[in-house]
C-alpha cells in the first residue's frame, strides 16, 4: 500500500502554525522502574477500542529537580511523574535537563524559559484508528519526553508556489521540515531541537543528549510518552518485535521520499533562487506499507524491556518523520 502525505489544508494549519520560528550541574532525582506489565485487554464495548493495554506501574514514581549550568539554560529543570488507577500525570517547566546548543543564535532568536505543564495521560491506551489522527501544534502536544520536553516535530515555515518562504508563518501550502536537509535553518542543536518564540525548548527529532543521559547505550530506551498514553522509545528496538531475545537494530521508517515533486512544488527559492531538494517539504514524503519497520505513525506493537508481554510503541527514528505527526489512540 502508498499514501501519499497529502492533508486537507485546516490539518495542515494545525500541525505547523504553533510550530517553530527560526551540561547540567548537580542534581537530585529519584527514579522508580517499577515492575513490567502484563498489559492486554479485550474490550467489548462498541464505542471503545478493541484491544486497550495496561501502562500502570510502569514509571510511576519518577522526578528530578536539576540545576542546568549550560549558558543557554541557567536554571532548574523540574519534572515529576505519577499515577492513579486512570491516569498518569506530568508536571513539569520544560527546562532540559541536558546540554543544549547556543540560545538565541542567528536562525533563532528565542531563548530558552520555564513553562507550566500539567498534563495527564490514559492508563489504558488503545488503537481508535488504524490510520492514526493527526495531530500538534494548536491541536495539542503530540508526547513529552520523560524531562517534560515537549516533542513537536513541524514547523512554522511555508513557501508558496512561487518558492517565496519564511521560517516564521509564511503563507503557501508547501510546509517546511526542520531536519532532512540544508536549504533551509531553524537553528537547531545537537538534539534536533530548538525555541519557540514562548520560550519553549523543544524536540523535532531524537534528543541525542538526553537519550545519552539516559545511559542506556544501544537498547530500547524509553524517552517519553504520547498524549493517547502509549509509551515511545527512540532509535533502537527488537529485530523481532515479537521477541526480546532477538538483536536489536535502529529502527527505519517506512517514510519514502517521493520520486518527483507533487504539482506545483516549488523547485528554487525565490530569494536567491536556491534548490529547494526534495525532502524539505513534509509534501516531499510518502508512506509505503513495509518499506521500513514502523506503520504510518512510526509506532509498531511489540515487546519492551518494560511491556514484555507487548504494547503499541512510537519511535523518534533517525530519518522522516523523526517522530509521529499522527497517534493511533484516544487523546
Amino acid at each position: 500500500m502508498k499514501v501519499n502525505i497529502v492533508l486537507p489544508l485546516s490539518i495542515l494549519l494545525a500541525l505547523v502554525l504553533s510550530g517553530c520560528s527560526g551540561g547540567s550541574g548537580d542534581s537530585n532525582s529519584t527514579l522508580d522502574s517499577s515492575e513490567n506489565q502484563s498489559p492486554v485487554e479485550i474490550n467489548s464495548s462498541s464505542n471503545s477500542p478493541a484491544v486497550t493495554y495496561s501502562t500502570n506501574n510502569i514509571l510511576c514514581a519518577l522526578s528530578e529537580l536539576t540545576f542546568n549550568n549550560d549558558e543557554s539554560v541557567n536554571a532548574n529543570s523540574s519534572y515529576s511523574w505519577s499515577c492513579n488507577t486512570q491516569n498518569r500525570m506530568l508536571t513539569g517547566n520544560g527546562i532540559p535537563n541536558h546540554e543544549v546548543g547556543t540560545f538565541p543564535n542567528t536562525n533563532n532568536p528565542n531563548t530558552i524559559s520555564v513553562q507550566t505543564i500539567n498534563e495527564n495521560f490514559t492508563n489504558s491506551p488503545g488503537i481508535s484508528s488504524e490510520t492514526g489522527i493527526a495531530v500538534g501544534g494548536p491541536g495539542g502536544v503530540i508526547a513529552y519526553a520523560l524531562n517534560s520536553v515537549k516533542f513537536d516535530p513541524a514547523t512554522a515555515g511555508r513557501c508558496d508556489n512561487s518558492g517565496r518562504c519564511s521560517l516564521a508563518g509564511g503563507s503557501g501550502a508547501w510546509n517546511i521540515e526542520a531536519l532532512g536537509h540544508d536549504t533551509f535553518d531553524f537553528g537547531d542543536d545537537m538534539n534536533h531541537a530548538h525555541v519557540q518564540p514562548n520560550g519553549a525548548y523543544h524536540y523535532h527529532g531524537i534528543p541525542e543528549r538526553f537519550l545519552e543521559k539516559l545511559g542506556k547505550g544501544r537498547e530500547m530506551t524509553l524517552v517519553g510518552w504520547a498524549a493517547d498514553g502509549f509509551p515511545v522509545y527512540a532509535r533502537y528496538a527488537y529485530t523481532d518485535s515479537n521477541d526480546s531475545g532477538s538483536l536489536i537494530k535502529v529502527m527505519n521508517s517506512s517514510w519514502q521520499i517521493k520520486s518527483q515533486g507533487d504539482a506545483g512544488r516549488p523547485a528554487t527559492k525565490n530569494s536567491d533562487n536556491q534548490i529547494i531538494p526534495m525532502g524539505a517539504f513534509t509534501q516531499d514524503y510518502e508512506y509505503k506499507e513495509g518499506s521500513g519497520d514502523l506503520d504510518q505513525c512510526n509506532g509498531r506493537v511489540g515487546v519492551t524491556p518494560e511491556f514484555p508481554e507487548g504494547i503499541y510503541y512510537y519511535m523518534v527514528t533517525d530519518t522522516f518523520p523523526y517522530f509521529s505527526r499522527c497517534l493511533k489512540g484516544s487523546f
